[in-house]
């Protein structure tokens, strides 16, 4: 998961899993890595953060996340 710089200041100091990997990158931006078991709890994390959060893999995850999204889009069509 890539988290924009804004979102990096908060992000950075959580723990999500105890073997999570973190990376504040030179723009500010925060690569924040982690193993998964259930990717339902994750997908609700992410789409928490909108669009200050990037998934950068597996491409399995990117593909659900956005699946959600355009699911959830139709919900709000006008």
């Amino acid at each position: 998961l890539k988290f924009s710089a804004e979102r990096a200041r908060w992000v950075q100091n959580e723990e999500w899993h105890p073997e999570q990997k973190g990376t504040l990158n030179s723009d500010q931006s925060y690569t924040l890595e982690l193993p998964y078991s259930d990717e339902r709890e994750l997908i609700a994390d992410i789409l928490g953060f909108g669009p200050e959060v990037v998934v950068m893999g597996p491409a399995t995850l990117k593909d659900k996340v956005f699946e959600t999204v355009k699911s959830m889009m139709n919900v709000y069509k006008k």
